[in-house]
């Protein structure tokens, strides 16, 4: 493959990866319906063809044009990064707290299992 056509390609997935992440960071946290699951399979996908596309060219044979959008892309998987961690805690607390509820649901004042099993010593 000649150097240009390989140099379009990648300027394609940078473009796709940009685009998936940029919806990605602008769906976690505020639209419930976002399906982060396919956004991250489409991400990861985009970050392997990049990997494979430019497995083969040094660091310094990499066009300087691509320079500024890498840049900008590296600063927005650092947002997503933070969203995404942000995200996940938030999930963590509410399934701490379903667990919770739950918890002191089934605790009505009579034997857990386990309190039965172990024999209940007040």
């Amino acid at each position: 493959m000649d150097m240009a056509t390989n140099d379009l390609r990648i300027r394609t997935v940078l473009n796709r990866l940009e685009n998936i992440v940029d919806a990605e960071n602008a769906g976690i946290g505020v639209d419930p319906k976002f399906d982060l699951q396919t956004s991250n399979a489409h991400k990861s996908r985009c970050l392997y063809e990049l990997s494979m596309l430019s497995r083969d060219v040094a660091a310094e044979m990499m066009p300087r044009s691509f320079g500024p959008q890498m840049q900008s892309l590296r600063e927005k998987l650092a947002v997503n990064a933070q969203r995404i961690a942000a995200h996940l805690e938030a999930a963590r607390a509410v399934v701490q707290l379903l667990k919770d509820a739950v918890r002191e649901q089934e605790d009505d004042g009579t034997y857990s299992q386990e309190q039965f099993r172990l024999g209940y010593q007040p």
